[in-house]
């Protein structure tokens, strides 16, 4: 059988500039990851910690967090009160109750919206100055955008050792 290519080598994405093609290539990437890693992960281990670690739930709470917040940021806003209260959410379980599929689910929505926004951003705005929470540090916006995809990757990764770990019984 042969292995399914990467997001990445399939070709250009329709509708989407050529300097955002490797941030919506790696948005698509980890969306597709998720779906796979997570499918069948039981919710009775989302929290779980191994070796100290952040819990899956965190990750999937978080990827979609991060990605709100930065795509946010990159359209020149400021966080709203629900993207702090999502933000102080992450990785409190029990008062939540979600479930694996609910916070994999919302992790795709995210990913649809980010598109959506890669699709729209207008070129001539891709290097103007964008500043990040309430210190204002300073950005761009493709800066944002880059940065939400390797942040998305960087926990993808995380993600996935960890749920692997917590499938075969190591904690």
């Amino acid at each position: 059988m042969a292995q399914k290519k990467e997001v990445w080598q399939r070709g250009p994405l329709p509708d989407i500039m050529p300097l955002l093609q490797s941030v919506a290539h790696a948005l698509l990437q980890a969306r597709e990851e998720v779906n796979e890693y997570m499918d069948e992960f039981p919710s009775a281990l989302l929290w779980q910690r191994v070796a100290g670690m952040a819990s899956p739930g965190f990750h999937l709470q978080h990827l979609s967090g991060v990605l709100d917040r930065v795509f946010t940021y990159a359209r020149g806003e400021g966080l709203s009160p629900f993207q702090f209260a999502q933000l102080e959410e992450e990785g409190k379980d029990a008062a939540h109750g979600y479930t694996t599929q609910e916070l994999v689910e919302r992790f795709g929505r995210q990913v649809d919206l980010a598109l959506k926004q890669i699709k729209e951003t207008d070129p001539a705005i891709l290097t103007d100055y964008r500043g990040i929470g309430r210190a204002g540090l300073p950005s761009t916006v493709v800066g944002l955008l880059v940065h939400g995809a390797e942040h998305t990757m960087r926990h993808i990764g995380q993600l996935m050792v960890t749920a692997a770990v917590l499938k075969n019984g190591g904690a």
